[in-house]
């Protein structure tokens, strides 16, 4: 009988074989079809395995989620950018880059059933997307008028988020606080 790391092994290296070889026979059979479209699917696809990877590790490949986050969310990023030709949002990719680890570590800890991880991995992604809004309206409004809608939209949203959580609408209810603490002798 099999170990379960060889079964994932054989899994991996069988999945990228398979993809390689499509890769080369499927422009051999489409010779029309537009490459430049779909070169970010192989991105994405590489991404998803490592998922498959975590599905099948179980609960110890938990920590599959985090580079499949990040390879999958770049390749998803590329096929937007190669659908609407806006290359200039490169000047502030990084930060997306951070939104996709706090995606994974997110990923991790609920796969691997594990709250303070899945509470870092939101932090992580509220950086991101924080440094994303500051960032990409800085470089949108220097490169491009692709953000003379998106990015202002973008800061408003972002800016009712910060004055409703702040002004206490939307707090949890946490009586913890209201309760006095006895004192210690």
């Amino acid at each position: 009988m099999q170990s379960n790391r060889s079964n994932v092994g054989a899994l991996i290296g069988g999945s990228i074989l398979i993809g390689f070889g499509l890769l080369s026979l499927i422009p051999q059979l489409f010779r029309n079809l537009n490459w430049g479209f779909l070169w970010p699917f192989i991105i994405i696809g590489a991404g998803a395995l490592f998922f498959v990877a975590m599905f099948a590790s179980g609960r110890s490949g938990a920590a599959f989620a985090v580079p499949g986050s990040i390879i999958g969310g770049v390749g998803l990023v590329l096929l937007f950018q190669n659908l609407t030709q806006h290359w200039e949002s490169m000047s502030y990719f990084w930060t997306v880059i951070v939104m996709f680890v706090g995606l994974g570590i997110y990923l991790m800890g609920w796969y691997g059933e594990d709250e303070q991880q899945k509470k870092a991995g939101g932090r992580v992604m509220k950086i991101g997307f924080i440094l994303f809004i500051i960032f990409g309206t800085f470089f949108e409004m220097i490169f491009s008028s692709f953000g003379n809608v998106i990015f202002p939209v973008l800061l408003i949203l972002f800016g009712a988020y910060l004055v409703l959580t702040r002004s206490g609408l939307f707090r949890k209810n946490d009586n913890s606080a209201d309760t006095p603490v006895p004192p210690v002798s």
